[in-house]
C-alpha cells in the first residue's frame, strides 16, 4: 500500500516549502536563520495542516543536523530522557550543530514532561522544536516558553491550496499517470478549510474512487457527492476540531442556546480538552457580548476558573449553563470594533506625542518642561468631568468606540453625549 498522497508530496527543501512565506521568505525570519547557521529552540504554533513537521524536517536537511522526534501522545519521561540521550551522542558536546529535537503536539506534554526538557535546551545538548495547535502562552510552561522562539504558521489561502492540487497532479507519480481535469475547486478548499493534508487525502480519496483508466473531472457535485459519506466523526487533534468550535461559537453568537449545546455536546463526546472550550466560550463573551452584559464575560472567567479544577464529566453541566448563558445574553462587538480600529490607527500614524497636559511629571525638570502643567483633575470638577483633549493633536476628536444598538450600550452612548457634546459624534 502506497504512502498517502500528502506524504507522498512532502516537500524536502526550503524552495520547495509553498506556504508561510513570512517565514521561509527571502526576507523571513527562518530563512535567515538557515542562512546564518544559527538554529533557536522554537515552537510552531498554527492549526492542522500548515506544514509545521514538514518545516521541522527542511531545517533538520538544510542545517545539516541530527533529527530526532517524538510524539507527544505516546511519549513519557522516560523516552524523552532516552531520546536526549541519543541526541547528545550525535552533537550536542560534541559538535557545533546541535542535533534537532522534533516535539509534535506539545501542548499535550505535562509540566514534568516539559520539564524533563528543559535542561537539554538550556545545555545546548539538543535544539528543540515543538508543534502545536493550541495557544503555548497557555500550554507550555513559562520556563520552556522563554527559551524558544514563537513562529505563527498560517493556514494555506486560496492560490497556495490551488497551486498544491496541480503539484500533484503535476509532480506525484501514482496522480500523474491518471487524466485528471480540475474543472471546479470551491467544494474542495471549503471542505478542507485551509488545511493542506485534509485536501491532499480528500483529492486523493476522489481521485482512487475512479478505476485507473478512467478520466477523472472534478466538480463541486462530484466531490460533494464523494466525500459526503466519508468524512471523519469528531477528532480533537485535526479533521473536524475547527469545524466544530466554529460552529459552536457561531450558534452562541446567533443566540441559539439550543444549537450551541448540541456542538458542545459534540466536542464532549469527542473528548475535547475541557479548556479550548472554556478559554473559547471567555474569548466570545468579549468579542460579541462585551459591554452589551459585562456580566458575561465574569461568568466566562468563573466558567474557565471551575472546569480547570474539576474536568470532566462534571465540567459537562457547568460549560453548558456557560454556553446557554452567553448565547442568550444581548450582543455587541463594539470593544472587538473599538480595538481593531485603534490598532490600524497606531499602524497608520505611527507613534504619535502624548500631550503634554496628561504626561507624567516625576522630576524637576519635566515640570519645567511643563509635563503636566494645564492637567484637569477630572474629579475636582462637576460631574467628576473635565472636557480636555486625551488624544495627540494629529488625531484629535477620532471616535474609535461607537456602541452597540442595546439597553446597556445605548446608556453609554447618552452618557458620552452629556460630556462630549458632539465632539465625538455621540
Amino acid at each position: 500500500m502506497s504512502e498517502p498522497l500528502a506524504e507522498r508530496l512532502r516537500p524536502n527543501t526550503l524552495e520547495d516549502y509553498l506556504s508561510q512565506s513570512h517565514l521561509v521568505g527571502n526576507e523571513g525570519i527562518l530563512h535567515h536563520h538557515l542562512k546564518q547557521g544559527v538554529i533557536p529552540s522554537m515552537i510552531f504554533w498554527g492549526p492542522p495542516g500548515t506544514g509545521k513537521t514538514t518545516l521541522a524536517n527542511i531545517i533538520s536537511n538544510e542545517s545539516g543536523r541530527p533529527f530526532f522526534t517524538l510524539s507527544a501522545i505516546n511519549s513519557g519521561v522516560k523516552d524523552i530522557r532516552e531520546v536526549i540521550e541519543k541526541a547528545k551522542s550525535k552533537g550536542g558536546l560534541f559538535t557545533t550543530k546541535n542535533p534537532i529535537l522534533f516535539i509534535d503536539e506539545i501542548h499535550r506534554f505535562s509540566k514534568s514532561q516539559q520539564d524533563s526538557l528543559l535542561q537539554a535546551v538550556e545545555k545546548g545538548w539538543v535544539t528543540l522544536i515543538g508543534a502545536t495547535t493550541e495557544n503555548p502562552s497557555f500550554e507550555v510552561i513559562p520556563a520552556l516558553l522563554s527559551r524558544c522562539q514563537v513562529y505563527i504558521l498560517n493556514s494555506f489561502n486560496k492560490a497556495e491550496l490551488i497551486a498544491l492540487l496541480h503539484r500533484a497532479m503535476e509532480r506525484d507519480a501514482i496522480l500523474k499517470e491518471r487524466t485528471i481535469e480540475l474543472k471546479e475547486t470551491e467544494a474542495l478548499l471549503r471542505l478542507s478549510g485551509g488545511d493542506a493534508r485534509k485536501l491532499l487525502n480528500l483529492f486523493e480519496l476522489i481521485i482512487t474512487s475512479f478505476p485507473a483508466s478512467e478520466t477523472v473531472i472534478i466538480t463541486n457535485e462530484l466531490v460533494t457527492s464523494r466525500v459526503q459519506n466519508k468524512m471523519a466523526r469528531y477528532d480533537k487533534t485535526g479533521e473536524q476540531h475547527y469545524d466544530i468550535i466554529s460552529a459552536f461559537i457561531k450558534s452562541i453568537r446567533g443566540s441559539d442556546p439550543n444549537a450551541a449545546v448540541y456542538w458542545l455536546a459534540r466536542m464532549i463526546e469527542g473528548g475535547e480538552d475541557v479548556k479550548f472550550i472554556a478559554r473559547r466560550l471567555l474569548i466570545l463573551a468579549s468579542e460579541d457580548i462585551g459591554n452589551a452584559n459585562p456580566t458575561a464575560l465574569v461568568i466566562a472567567n468563573n466558567t474557565f476558573q471551575s472546569v480547570s479544577i474539576i474536568g470532566f464529566p462534571e465540567s459537562r453541566i457547568i460549560l453548558s449553563q456557560c454556553a446557554i448563558y452567553l448565547a442568550t445574553s444581548p450582543k455587541s462587538n463594539s470593544a472587538y470594533k473599538a480595538i481593531n480600529e485603534a490598532q490600524q490607527l497606531v499602524k497608520n500614524t505611527g507613534d504619535l506625542s502624548v500631550p503634554l497636559a496628561i504626561r507624567n511629571a516625576p522630576t524637576k525638570l519635566m515640570k519645567e518642561l511643563g509635563y503636566g502643567e494645564d492637567y484637569k483633575y477630572s474629579h475636582n470638577y462637576k460631574n467628576n468631568f473635565s472636557e480636555q483633549e486625551f488624544l495627540p493633536e494629529e488625531i484629535k476628536s477620532t471616535k474609535l468606540y461607537d456602541p452597540g444598538n442595546n439597553a446597556r450600550e445605548n446608556a453609554q452612548r447618552e452618557f458620552l453625549k452629556q460630556r462630549w457634546k458632539t465632539k465625538y459624534g455621540y
